[in-house]
């Protein structure tokens, strides 16, 4: 690694804060905690915020990881949202898929031209109808990264399948799940090659 001063920031909503974690590490804490132990040097910020759609990202990510990634940092970028825009409120989804996509691509295209970026997806939760859309959603984000040649992780097919996440995402609040769940989740980072590359 050329630059000591690794730094990454992961974007995103309550599953990148790590909410519901009793250990309060998430996903995202526990990758980096390996990577630490491993003696990589890195700097990571956990830029998850409960309930945020793609929209409320769209605005808010550039000026947060700016702040965080100054000129001459080797800084790195980590999306996963998208769960959030399926929600059904109020007749309808809190964010349409179209537009939905078309915040994901703007982000996307940005961070692209100024960081080496990943992106993870959304995982499953108890509400089976809403893992109908969040799989729909997961399979267009998959299309978007491939075309802008962004390397993505989708957890949610593997999660959905999980006794262990979906057992602590039923029994918490019916969408994010405690310390064993989000050890699964980062397993799958941590068996991602892409990953690797990033660090």
């Amino acid at each position: 690694m050329s630059n000591p001063d690794l730094r990454i920031c992961f974007v995103g909503d309550s599953f990148v804060n790590g909410t519901g974690d009793s250990t309060l590490l998430g996903w995202t804490g526990r990758v980096c905690q390996f990577a630490s132990q491993r003696g990589v040097p890195l700097t990571y910020y956990n830029l998850g915020v409960r309930r945020e759609t793609s929209a409320d990202i769209g605005v808010r990510w550039q000026f947060e990881v700016m702040a965080r990634l100054p000129e001459g940092c080797d800084g790195r970028v980590v999306f996963s949202f998208g769960a959030n825009d399926t929600t059904w409120e109020q007749g309808g989804v809190r964010v349409k898929t179209s537009d939905s996509l078309r915040h994901t691509g703007m982000i996307l295209l940005v961070a692209k031209r100024q960081y080496p970026v990943l992106m993870v997806s959304p995982p499953a939760i108890a509400d089976e109808a809403q893992n109908e859309r969040i799989a729909e959603l997961v399979g267009y984000q998959r299309q978007i990264c491939e075309g802008f040649e962004i390397p993505y992780l989708d957890v949610f097919t593997p999660l959905r399948r999980s006794p262990v996440w979906m057992a602590e995402v039923r029994s918490g609040d019916g969408a994010h799940p405690n310390a064993a769940g989000y050890a699964e989740l980062a397993q799958l980072v941590l068996s991602w090659p892409a990953w690797w590359k990033l660090e």
